[in-house]
């Protein structure tokens, strides 16, 4: 099903003019028929004229069924008798066949955060009014707009528990920027668009996320080429969206539709194990920490040995060395201020 786009029909104010001209012109073509019967004529002036302009003030608001409105970015498909005939599109006043109808099976989805259209100023014409009864209560709701939103729209599903390359569950959330840029097939080829977009989204983000690890882990690849490297959801979001992208716009570029872009908006471990995380990465800062601190320490020592024997201040022998090493260590790698103790007898 490819899209046939409806132009050259942008003349709604002149047939919105010729309607309100011909219902005039029936009212008064009664009016004049029946005083002219009234005073006894007969004929066609009569009876004929006074039957023509009751019929068309009965079925003449059918043509206004015609008029369509729409506004910058909006789309209409349009079916006549189960026939696709074309989409209209752009902004403007349009007039089309007055028994075509607009199509668009996804008009009462609303996704999250999604932009769709939601036109409460429904109009007489344009709007069907159903009353469900609840108990003692009634709502009345208006039929939903069957346009289509041309513009750039935002998915945002809720979080998702999903386990990692190592089989740590980690929650995830993600932003899809998506528009429709075939209206035929987005209508016809799939049997609810935004569904389907939500769904495929839901997969895509299951199908990446368990390729790579939360953090960077070694021999673990996340590319397919058979090398380990350092891919991680943590940091390496902008690839990992990407290909987030890239899957989902695989799946339903088929249902007329466009990523535009994906980006993570949420990544935690899992509550039942972030307190275990969080410790572990603790942890390892400490131990990261801790080597800094030791690397720091052997190099001041080795330094203050050097300087010792360059300027011929004092001899040691291997014991004093090491007891010297040792207390420098001491003092350089403990968590609290050494305490000096002065010695004021011979060093030997």
């Amino acid at each position: 099903m490819n899209e046939k786009v409806i132009s050259g029909h942008k003349n709604g104010m002149a047939m919105l003019l010729v309607g309100i001209l011909l219902y005039a012109l029936a009212s008064g073509g009664v009016v004049f028929s029946a005083v002219y019967m009234e005073n006894g004529g007969t004929g066609f002036m009569g009876t004929g004229l006074f039957t023509i302009c009751l019929v068309y003030l009965c079925v003449g608001w059918l043509l206004f069924l015609g008029l369509k409105v729409l506004k910058p970015g909006e789309a209409l498909v349009l079916t006549l008798f189960g026939k696709y005939i074309g989409t209209l599109k752009g902004d403007g006043f349009f007039f089309v066949n007055p028994f075509a109808t607009a199509f668009n099976p996804a008009a009462d989805t609303k996704l999250g955060q999604s932009g769709d259209i939601s036109d409460g100023k429904k109009n007489a014409v344009a709007s069907a009014l159903t009353i469900q009864a609840t108990g003692t209560s009634a709502e009345i709701k208006a039929g939903s707009s069957k346009k289509i939103s041309l513009k750039v729209m935002t998915l945002s599903n809720s979080k998702q528990k999903v386990n990692d390359v190592l089989g740590n569950p980690v929650e995830i959330a993600v932003a899809v920027m998506w528009k429709v840029t075939d209206t035929a097939k987005a209508v016809f080829t799939v049997d609810n668009f935004k569904e389907y977009l939500s769904l495929q989204c839901d997969s895509a983000v299951r199908n990446v996320v368990k390729l790579y690890p939360y953090d960077i882990t070694e021999n673990v690849d996340t590319t397919g080429d058979g090398k380990a490297d350092d891919g991680s959801l943590r940091g390496s979001t902008e690839v990992v969206a990407n290909r987030i992208k890239d899957e989902i716009q695989s799946k339903v570029s088929d249902a007329g539709l466009e990523i535009v872009d994906a980006r993570i908006t949420y990544l935690a471990y899992a509550p039942e194990i972030a307190a275990a995380m969080l410790q572990r990465q603790q942890a390892s800062a400490v131990v990261d920490a801790r080597k800094l601190i030791v690397d720091g320490a052997v190099g001041m020592v080795e330094m203050a040995l050097e300087r010792l024997n360059e300027k011929q201040m004092v001899q040691l022998d291997e014991e004093r060395k090491a007891a010297m090493v040792s207390n420098l260590l001491v003092v350089l790698c403990g968590n609290h201020d050494a305490q000096p103790i002065v010695n004021s007898g011979s060093l030997y």
